[in-house]
């Protein structure tokens, strides 16, 4: 498959190939680490390297940058990968066959969940058209001529140059100037008449750009041209402004059509997406793969649970799996999907409480370029990328109130819109979602919806946490000392009894995600071969006859702390950090004490 894979990638790639030689454009791409993931055959042409040797590292490309230029190179790349600006720059290199060559590079940020994920761009060897405008400064005063080998050259490059005097208002166009712009030669050069070739969307711009001409002393800027026959250009217009000996003022520049790298562009930036997919799967695939392994346990409450998981699974029912921070919520989902007729599809994961409200529309449902600040392309959402599988939505109870009201019509109607989007989408989508909220109280307060919790809620599952199956806790002592033990080279024969004693008596409030946590913290400090742990780290107080009395004083310490915190678990003023407590411990401890947090919000 990654054969036939590979075949059908090059086929694809074979026009854009030949389009970059054509306009002698090289494209490329890098992650943030400033690693080149991707070189196209021009770009090693462009640079003089051999592409037997592979795609090159960043210190391999600088070597072969002019020594004055190479501060510059890797500055503007580091700040592109850091920042996310948009990457515009002119230097020079030493070509092993060709010598000195002047090189242009544009390429811009792809942004993921606001965050820098990958740089793609174009470099174009400039070298002739640098040498053109040259030529033209050092004739400022005369009329811009072009012999026939530079027409040649301009119809090789796409590139045409012109000249304008500000004071008397002339043109001077070339033969590829006319060419780009779909003139005849016969015409005279007008300013009307580039206005006229200029892009409805693009025409404000070059106005502007035209109007501010007198306060600036060069050009540089991009736009579309909107040709007779409909089809649209990109081209890039670089010029400078000098003074005439008569005292006019008169731009001389360049205007480059650059509609082959544009589209080559694209097509990185739609192989991009595919990749982005393709890598979702590719990574659920892989965490599916120890899926039975990590169910581990035979208490009778453990087993009820398991039992209506295998009940639901052959469904496609949506599923509400309940349970404290660290009951094994995900891996049940997975476990769910794994013995469904969905096995074979993908399956995404999403933690609702880990994205900011306003990103979580975005995140489950997409959105289109220009949707919000920071949108700069398209992008598919959680539910496209689970079409035909199964998508795992954890901690439901922490979506914001408009994404709920989404939510709900995708469950009810099996559409969505990407944000910013008009298009309705359908959904093929089995929904598996959990928290560790309770709900009912949500709802009470005013926080959750009632009728996506009845469309949730329609095969509820619910997790013990560690504490009511102590029995499981040997078999997962077990599991956990083997596979840390072989993750760490160590082989580990005996468990110490006293060891074994006092982690069956602490009452995990992490519950199994706690238990695996001080485990795998064990292995790595251990040097003999008997596994023990430091007390220290299970220092809770055992059960008592005091028990009822201490929980009452708990209750009303916590009471306390969210009436001072307006009922606010999280965060520098929360209840949580007024208690030095972590936010999960202080929610298992509301909920097994039947705290309604919701009552002290705004108090």
């Amino acid at each position: 498959m990654k054969l036939e894979a590979r075949k059908h990638t090059e086929q694809k790639d074979s026009d854009p190939c030949q389009r970059e030689r054509v306009a002698c454009i090289g494209s490329w791409s890098f992650r943030p680490d400033l690693t080149f993931e991707y070189w196209s055959p021009e770009t090693f042409v462009c640079f003089g390297l051999d592409p037997s040797n592979g795609v090159p590292t960043l210190k391999e490309m600088l070597a072969a940058v002019h020594p004055d230029d190479r501060g510059l190179v890797a500055a503007t790349a580091e700040k592109m990968a850091r920042d996310g600006i948009n990457l515009e720059i002119t230097y020079r290199i030493i070509h092993p066959d060709r010598g000195l060559r002047f090189m242009r590079t544009m390429g811009e940020a792809l942004f993921e969940n606001g965050r820098v994920t990958q740089c793609v761009g174009h470099t174009v060897d400039i070298t002739e058209q640098h040498e053109l405008l040259r030529e033209l400064h050092r004739r400022q005063e005369t009329t811009v001529k072009c012999n026939a080998y530079l027409v040649q050259a301009q119809a090789l490059s796409h590139t045409g140059c012109f000249g304008w005097n500000m004071s008397t208002g002339d043109l001077y166009w070339s033969d590829e100037t006319f060419r780009i712009l779909n003139y005849p030669r016969t015409i005279a050069p007008a300013l009307e008449l580039v206005f006229r070739r200029v892009h409805p969307d693009d025409l404000r711009l070059v106005q502007q750009t035209i109007e501010r001409a007198g306060e600036t002393d060069h050009m540089d800027f991009e736009h579309r041209l909107l040709m007779p026959d409909a089809s649209v250009k990109h081209v890039h217009v670089v010029a400078r402004r000098f003074e005439t000996g008569s005292g006019d003022m008169e731009f001389v520049g360049s205007i480059m059509d650059v509609s082959g790298s544009r589209k080559a562009l694209q097509e990185i930036k739609a192989l991009k997406d595919e990749l982005y997919k393709e890598n979702i799967v590719l990574r659920d695939e892989i965490n599916r793969t120890s899926l039975s392994e990590d169910i581990v346990g035979t208490s009778s409450a453990w087993e009820r649970a398991m039992s209506r998981a295998a009940k639901v699974a052959p469904t496609d029912s949506t599923v509400l799996i309940m349970g404290e921070t660290g009951t094994g919520k995900e891996l049940v989902a997975r476990a769910i999907r794994k013995r469904s007729k969905r096995a074979d599809q993908v399956f995404v994961s999403v933690n609702c409480a880990a994205i900011p409200s306003s990103l979580i529309a975005s995140e489950l449902f997409g959105h289109e370029k220009g949707a919000f600040t920071g949108a700069v392309q398209r992008r598919l959402g959680r539910f496209e990328l689970a079409e035909g599988g199964t998508l795992f939505l954890d901690e439901i109870g922490d979506l914001p109130a408009e994404t709920q009201i989404a939510l709900l019509r995708v469950l009810q109607e099996r559409e969505f819109e990407r944000v910013g989007g008009a298009e309705v989408l359908r959904a093929d989508v089995r929904v598996i979602a959990a928290t560790s909220r309770d709900l009912q109280n949500a709802i009470a307060g005013g926080a959750f919806r009632s009728d996506l919790y009845y469309r949730l809620n329609v095969f509820p599952i619910e997790l013990p946490p560690l504490r009511e199956r102590k029995e499981d806790i040997p078999l997962l002592i077990n599991y956990f000392v083997d596979r840390y033990a072989k993750r760490a080279g160590k082989r580990i024969k005996h468990i110490q009894k006293k060891t074994l004693e006092m982690l069956q008596e602490y009452s995990w409030p992490g519950n199994v995600r706690e238990l695996q946590n001080v485990i795998e913290r064990s292995i790595i400090i251990t040097e003999t071969d008997e596994f023990s742990i430091d007390k220290s780290w299970v220092a809770n107080e055992p059960q008592s006859s005091g028990a009822d009395a201490r929980g009452s004083n708990e209750r009303q310490r916590i009471e306390a702390a969210l009436a001072q915190s307006s009922g606010k678990i999280s965060g520098a003023n929360g209840a949580a950090a007024l208690l030095d407590i972590p936010p999960s411990t202080l929610e298992s401890k509301i909920r097994s004490l039947k705290i309604n947090k919701f009552q002290f919000k705004g108090a």
